[in-house]
């Protein structure tokens, strides 16, 4: 086995997959409501460290699925990447699926020809953080981006073949920019020529981040106030409401953040989905009680 650079991260649907350091930490890493990576300074790791870890797992040869760790790996230079994936095929001879998160600023700075480069060595998947489509808020939480920008380049790794997986935050905004981050996010992801699958989380703040997070609201004049469980599903219910993808989505609210697990596919199962929150609106004996949350 390998000794991983703690802590390590990876997305639930990478539980069963084989996790490769490429970098150590977030080349961005100023999120005000992250805390990921918070002890780690980013760092890109030697080809040479890296095959290593590969040949030490390399055993495991019914390998199907690689997760590139840790915050970005995609602020690799391309022709570095494409070295890793092709040793990642080379020593594991069923693999799949190669998939890493992509940050908005990773996939803006991409040309096109290198997003189908790395679709055409194995990198398949990437999970993205859209967070909200409000561009105001999303400065307040130091995640500073357009809502067009965010559509190029999620159109650019759909362009290239690569699925998406998109994450929102619910109560991103608190109860006073509630309307604005759910109006627009819905936007964003109608606007997208294919996300493939969405989820949705609650907000949760590492206690060392609160201040951090609550001063930016402050600094634009603006004030926090946290959304309680129902105002969420209020919000949940919202965007869903507003959706309707240009291709269907397979959406999930089953993060350990939710208050209410959801699961279906947009917009087939729109009307189910609000049936089910409605439901629970009216009885929150129905919601994950609070000890079995986590962020």
């Amino acid at each position: 086995m390998i000794a991983y650079n703690q802590p390590l991260y990876r997305p639930p649907a990478e539980a069963n997959s084989i996790i490769i350091q490429v970098t150590l930490g977030c080349s961005f890493n100023k999120c005000s409501f992250c805390s990921m990576y918070e002890t780690k300074k980013f760092q890109i790791r030697t080809l040479e460290d890296i095959f290593l870890d590969i040949d030490k797992l390399s055993n495991y040869k019914d390998t199907r699925r690689v997760f590139l760790a840790d915050g970005d790996a995609l602020a690799c230079e391309t022709s570095f990447l494409i070295e890793v994936l092709k040793y990642l095929k080379l020593k594991f001879p069923k693999l799949q699926r190669v998939s890493s998160y992509a940050s908005p600023f990773n996939l803006l700075e991409k040309k096109q020809e290198e997003l189908n480069l790395l679709r055409e060595c194995g990198l398949s998947l990437v999970y993205y953080g859209i967070e909200s489509g409000n561009a105001d808020l999303l400065k307040y939480v130091n995640k500073s981006i357009k809502l067009e920008k965010m559509i190029l380049g999620l159109n650019k790794a759909t362009k290239a073949k690569m699925k998406i997986s998109a994450t929102v935050i619910l109560g991103l905004g608190g109860k006073n920019l509630s309307n604005e981050h759910i109006i627009q996010t819905a936007k964003l992801i109608n606007e997208c020529e294919h996300i493939n699958y969405l989820s949705t989380l609650q907000l949760g703040l590492n206690s060392t981040k609160e201040d951090a997070f609550f001063k930016r609201f402050e600094s634009k004049n603006s004030q926090f106030i946290f959304c309680s469980d129902k105002d969420m599903l209020e919000e949940q219910k919202n965007f869903i409401s507003l959706l309707n993808p240009k291709k269907p989505i397979i959406f999930r609210s089953n993060h350990a953040s939710n208050a209410l697990p959801l699961k279906g596919t947009l917009p087939k199962d729109k009307n189910l989905l609000l049936e089910l929150i409605n439901m629970a609106l009216e009885n929150e004996t129905l919601l994950r009680p609070h000890f079995l949350r986590a962020f």
